[in-house]
Parts: C-alpha cells; structure tokens; sequence
C-alpha cells in the first residue's frame, strides 16, 4: 500500500443542532477534530452516586476471575469491567440517558444502541497505559461493525490531571483510515484488553499525524464528559500519581450499522465486549 492511511469519505457528524442538545458550534467542533469535551457535564449527589456505584463494583469480589472483568498485565487490581450497564442498575440508567442518548443520536444521525459499556480504572502508581490506536479498526475488523456510525462518550469519575495517565487523542485523526497490518490471532481480546499490541498504526502514520496536529488530552475535575467518535485515534499514559483514574464508558453505535460476520477474525468477540441491539447479557 503506497499511503499510510486513506481518507474518510463523508461527513463525521450525520445530524443537526435542532436534533438535541449539542449547538453547532460543538458540532462544528466534533467535525473538525473527532471529539468534544464537556466539563461539569455532572455533578453533586448524580455524580457522588456514580462514584460509590464504582467502587462497589471494584470491590465485588464475584466479579474477579469472570472473563468481562480484566485486571493489570502484572497486578490484581481490576482495569476495566465490562458490560457494566448489564451489572448495575445504576449505570444502565446512566447509559439510558437522553443526556447521552441525544448527544449520541445528534452526532450519528439516527438511532442507537448500546455497542459496549465498561467502567475503566487506573489505579494510582499501578495504572498502565494504552497504545495509539482506532477502536473502529478492532470493532471493524474483529466485530465486523460495518462502518464508522458510531460514537463513545466517557464520563470521568475522579479528577484528570496530567500525571494520572490521562486520555490523550490525536485531532483530525478520524478523517483518516490507518490499515493496520497483521493478521488477528484467535481470541486477540484476551491479550488486547490488557496490552494492545495487534491493531495499532504504525509510529510513522501517528508521527506524520501528529505533525500536522498534534496531541491533546482534556483534563479537568470529575464529571465531565468526553464524546469521541470511532475512528480517532487515542491512547493513554501510566498513572504515575497517587491518584486513580476512572470513567464510565458507553459506546453508541447506530441501529442500522449493527454488528455482522467479522472481516479479519475467526470468529466474533464475546457478547460482553460487542452487544447486538436489545440483546440481554447474562454475568
């Protein structure tokens, strides 16, 4: 292949300001850079509950050792839990929300439902990063969603700063297509969801893209929200601080552009990671 990536065909942002509560002047802002930040998205008793519901979840000691719960390459601390909207009634009425659920319904012009939910956490000193990559790239090639209809949206639940490893994102990444080379081994989740080594662009590709526009990592006080769509690129660094990170995160993928056969996987991920609309999960 002579480029190392090809161009996204398309607008980003399929609806309208008179859709839901985004103006356009976020809209606008999505287009252009792939994500939008909304600090003190919320706040008091909502987001006090969210966060004793975090560590209640952390601290259930019948959710280790399930195949949704993943914990630190070289630790027992729990990384991420997912399905977390099926575990909680807390969190499915989060993820239910028209807060949420319109800003989705904005951005992808149309219905949505939920594609994946976890709860991410990086515990102080202990938290590792995440390489550069796509997630549309894994749920493309592993999921076989069709194309890039779909939005996360990630609550923070303690403060980011800039030493607890927070999200960093590459603007204008999404209006570009980075193959990545390789083929998928069977059940890659397993090794990915911990250290994801398969499906990552080339540090030429991410050298040339950040040349032209840079890094940025939205930091801010617990409860704001970042919106990002599909195909941006992003990654994080280890938590170097006493202080731990989290998020709630949701991911929308619009109705008809639900998941099919997988295109470069044997098989399809486990239902705990790419949820079919109206299905039920049993933990």
């Amino acid at each position: 292949m002579d480029s190392l990536w090809v161009d996204r065909q398309g607008p980003v942002v399929k609806g309208s300001a008179d859709q839901g509560p985004l103006s356009q002047q976020q809209l606008d802002e999505f287009e252009q850079k792939g994500f939008l930040f909304e600090p003190g998205f919320l706040g008091g008793e909502e987001l006090a509950r969210l966060r004793e519901e975090l560590k209640a979840l952390l601290d259930n000691d019948a959710y280790r050792g399930k195949n949704y719960s993943i914990v630190e390459p070289s630790g027992k601390e729990i990384r991420s839990l997912f399905a977390v909207h099926y575990l909680s009634r807390v969190f499915a009425h989060l993820a239910n929300d028209e807060r949420l659920v319109g800003r989705a319904r904005q951005i992808l012009g149309g219905e949505s439902y939920v594609h994946q939910s976890r709860i991410n956490y990086k515990p102080g000193f202990e938290g590792k990063g995440f390489n550069w990559h796509s997630d549309f790239e894994t749920w493309h090639a592993e999921d076989c969603m069709p194309d890039m209809h779909a939005v996360s949206a990630s609550i923070v639940l303690t403060d980011n700063h800039e030493f607890n490893g927070p999200l960093m994102l590459i603007p204008g990444s999404h209006r570009v297509f980075v193959p990545c080379i390789g083929e998928t081994p069977d059940n890659n989740h397993e090794k990915s969801l911990q250290k994801q080594e398969i499906g990552v662009p080339s540090q030429e590709a991410l050298r040339q893209l950040i040349d032209r526009n840079g890094i940025e990592a939205p930091k801010g006080s617990a409860g704001g929200l970042l919106l990002f769509d599909c195909n941006t690129l992003h990654g994080s660094n280890a938590n170097m601080s006493p202080d731990p990170r989290s998020n709630a995160f949701f991911v929308y993928n619009r109705v008809d552009n639900r998941c099919v056969e997988p295109f470069a996987a044997n098989r399809r991920r486990p239902d705990f990671l790419a949820h079919e609309p109206g299905s039920d999960f049993n933990p």
